[in-house]
């Protein structure tokens, strides 16, 4: 049994989630124990530089070796505070999805999206050099050289997690709300299928900024978008961009999705009201996620990440959802948010026993890799002897 430290930044840049599992792998399941998670506030030096390095905004090399140094540093801090708290100051190992600062994607000729390169921030020797752990981090550059889009990673874990629910009519699709939203399709009969649906909250939080002026940095519990209403001339122009009509395999991020695409859709349309501004926005994410599952005849979707605890919009994409049924991930073990930040202990586990992270049928990869780079901790990196046969499931049990 290991005992591992996850660790990621999502796209709305405000903390570092760590959570600590301990993790087992028997014959042909995987076992994992949650022992906890938390949030760690970025410094807001730290937030502000990020926000202000996001396209379509430029960004030096010499801001870019900055912030990756204050990135690394804040989930070194982090990861720190996790094992003092969580682990009783006793674990194993550390898996870092980093904080994603661009997600490089062009348009393929014939249609789709293929990635080319992506940058994740968090230098991982100031998580070793704090924790004296090896660190596993950097995913997710092997399955883009392999031909996929580096992500949805969490596709993994939803596969294995989700698998002894798959099966019957319809399927079972985990959701993930975060800035981006992605889903993750089994069915227990193909091959699970995953990619980004298009914006999660990234449009809501960068409307929400800019009409606070930098005053709310997301719309609390959805509060305003619940006093507006939907502007369909807005929508049908947002509903419009070329990223929802692409073939999946495929991802975006906020490279795409950004205020100023918000901008470009106001043109030449009446006005747009505050709050039916962001009731439109909502309404863009619920229909969006809800066509991709209606795509997929989704009898279950799992939710998780920050958009759960947004009421307008798991309010609207109920509706949009018609019957099919809609949970969160804590009713089936995992918490909503710290579900990617298990993700990150999860494909360390993976790599140090040799075992691949990637799904071809999810990224688009070539095949099969095992994923990310090691950076050893104060003493000598010892490998398990690694592990021939992939599990068959993933099952959360309770410490």
């Amino acid at each position: 049994m290991s005992r591992v430290v996850g660790l990621i930044s999502g796209t709305s840049l405000d903390a570092v989630d760590v959570a600590v599992a301990d993790l087992r792998l028997t014959v042909d399941v995987l076992e994992l124990t949650p022992l906890g998670a938390l949030a760690v506030p970025y410094p807001e030096p730290v937030r502000a530089g990020l926000l202000a390095a996001l396209p379509p905004a430029d960004c030096s090399a010499r801001r870019l070796c900055e912030l990756d140094t204050e990135v690394g540093l804040a989930f070194a801090e982090a990861a720190a505070q996790g094992i003092a708290e969580l682990a009783d100051g006793n674990a194993d190992l550390v898996g870092s999805l980093g904080q994603t600062l661009y997600h490089w994607v062009e348009p393929e000729p014939r249609g789709g999206v293929r990635c080319l390169g992506t940058l994740q921030l968090g230098q991982p020797a100031w998580i070793a050099e704090a924790t004296g752990l090896p660190v596993v981090s950097g995913f997710r550059p092997r399955d883009v050289a392999a031909g996929g889009q580096g992500a949805p990673l969490t596709s993994i874990l939803d596969a294995l997690w989700l698998a002894d629910l798959a099966g019957g009519n319809g399927s079972t699709v985990a959701l993930n709300l975060g800035g981006i939203a992605n889903i993750t399709v089994v069915d227990g009969s193909n091959e699970p299928l995953a990619y980004d649906t298009g914006p999660g909250n990234a449009l809501l939080d960068a409307a929400c900024r800019h009409i606070s002026q930098g005053e709310l940095g997301h719309d609390a519990d959805g509060r305003i978008a619940a006093h507006g209403s939907v502007r369909l001339d807005l929508l049908d122009r947002l509903l419009a961009d070329d990223y929802y009509a692409a073939p999946p395999p495929k991802s975006t991020g906020k490279e795409h999705f950004h205020l100023d695409h918000v901008r470009a859709a106001q043109v030449g349309l009446p006005p747009v009201d505050d709050r039916d501004l962001l009731a439109t926005l909502t309404e863009l994410t619920a229909v969006t996620v809800a066509r991709e599952c209606h795509r997929h005849d989704a009898r279950l979707v799992v939710a998780s990440g920050g958009g759960v605890h947004n009421a307008a919009l798991m309010d609207r994409l109920r509706r949009q959802l018609d019957d099919c049924v809609l949970r969160t991930s804590d009713e089936l073990g995992l918490p909503t948010d710290a579900k990617e930040a298990y993700l990150g202990a999860l494909l360390a586990f993976l790599t140090l026993h040799g075992l691949p992270g990637n799904l071809p049928s999810a990224t688009g990869a070539t095949g099969r890799r095992v994923l990310g780079d090691i950076t050893p901790g104060d003493g000598p990196l010892r490998l398990p002897p690694p592990v021939d046969k992939m599990p068959r499931a993933l099952r959360v049990t309770v410490s």
